[in-house]
């Protein structure tokens, strides 16, 4: 088995096999728009001996805002394996090769939406994003306010305006794209909807709603605020869609405050788990995260284990500077050599690489997870590694 980049000339036989695993049908006119923006460089596949595509994935280059940076981040997607060549390891060698491109290309984390969040795991992945829906009748939609600024309906939004609000609405949080140019254009502006945008007493922008209306349903495609007023404004908006639609749907960060903000919370929220993350490289990830600050020198001893990538695997110390720096260093002994474990096997947190993602990009506390058996560790250095954990919610509103 080859595990090679695609080719231009692979392209029909990426696309057979995509339309195949996702159940798709495309026309000749959608196959040839396609060709012109296919990279094949980010595109992987395992071939046989006579050179037969058998499977493939995708990685995107992406960024992610995490604790209000922004990282690089390879997003997997169209992984797929024709069926006479399933269960022959080709995924598992195509998803341990692309941990180590990722690696080599300086992407630290990585997401993807599992079509099984159990097969993901084993490779590493963990759940991290979870998301809320609400379904709202029109009776109980939030009240009619008016206060200052106005909401406008625009055709197509100035790509710049839009983002420059995206962007703080979205390094609020950890797990959102950073969207650039073509994103907005092939993911957002493709998609058809109504645009409004809120402006301040100013003329500012502070927030924005995109949406559709169908069958007396109103659908939210994409939304960010970033004022309190942009908020109340772009709820009022919504609730004057009033005479023509029953119900409105909306997808929102799992600390979304609305139910408690209305006259009647009776609406209908459904959590749905959605992404699944992964730390590609936990010494580059550690550098690049912003942990909270503390006392100059604080450290922990931890060991990882990491199945899939052998340089995630072992004892590390992870040590902080006061105003929160982080550094993560393979133990050795005197000789650069491996370290007898059970000399710091009591005071060391042993943790697996899923769990690891799950307490620096999932917001799930170190605490919780020892109380579940996910880690294991002494109560003092289970606390100090909490508190240097910043808090924040994570959200993602795309989808690849």
């Amino acid at each position: 088995m080859e595990i090679r980049q695609l080719r231009m000339d692979d392209y029909e036989e990426r696309m057979a096999l995509s339309q195949f695993a996702f159940q798709m049908r495309f026309s000749e006119l959608e196959l040839e728009t396609r060709r012109s923006k296919y990279r094949p460089d980010c595109d992987w596949g395992a071939f046989d001996e006579d050179g037969r595509l058998l499977s493939a994935t995708l990685i995107i280059p992406l960024e992610t805002w995490i604790q209000e940076r922004k990282m690089a981040m390879g997003g997997i997607a169209g992984v797929a394996t024709w069926p006479d060549a399933r269960r022959q390891g080709c995924v598992s060698k195509l998803l341990f090769h692309s941990l180590e491109t990722m690696k080599k290309d300086g992407q630290s984390i990585s997401m993807l939406y599992p079509f099984s969040f159990p097969f993901y795991h084993k490779f590493g992945w963990e759940m991290t994003v979870e998301r809320k829906k609400y379904t709202i009748p029109t009776g109980l939609l939030p009240a009619r306010l008016h206060g200052p600024g106005t909401v406008k309906r625009v055709a197509k939004p100035d790509f710049a305006v839009l983002d420059r609000v995206y962007s703080t609405y979205a390094s609020k949080y950890s797990g959102t794209l950073a969207r650039n140019s073509e994103w907005w254009e092939e993911r957002i502006f493709a998609k058809s909807g109504t645009w409004a945008v809120y402006e301040n007493e100013s003329g500012q922008p502070e927030g924005y709603v995109f949406y559709d209306v169908a069958n007396r349903q109103l659908t939210v495609h994409d939304w960010a605020d970033t004022s309190e007023q942009a908020r109340v404004a772009l709820w009022t908006y919504i609730a004057n869609h009033d005479s023509m639609i029953d119900e409105a749907t909306l997808i929102a960060p799992i600390d979304d405050p609305l139910p408690f903000l209305l006259p009647n919370p009776k609406i209908k929220q459904e959590i749905i788990p959605y992404f699944m993350s992964r730390i590609v490289d936990a010494e580059a990830f550690v550098g690049q995260y912003a942990w909270a600050p503390g006392v100059d020198g604080e450290y922990v001893t931890l060991r990882i284990s990491d199945a899939q990538a052998p340089w995630n695997d072992g004892l590390f110390r992870l040590e902080w500077s006061g105003d929160g720096a982080g550094k993560l260093v393979r133990v050795t002994d005197d000789n650069g050599g491996a370290v007898d474990e059970n000399s710091v096997a009591s005071e060391a947190i042993s943790c697996d690489i899923q769990a690891l993602a799950a307490m620096l990009l999932g917001g799930r506390k170190p605490s919780m997870l020892k109380r579940h058996g996910r880690i294991t560790g002494d109560d003092r250095t289970t606390a100090l590694l909490e508190r240097r954990i910043p808090e924040q919610t994570v959200y993602l509103a795309d989808f690849f």
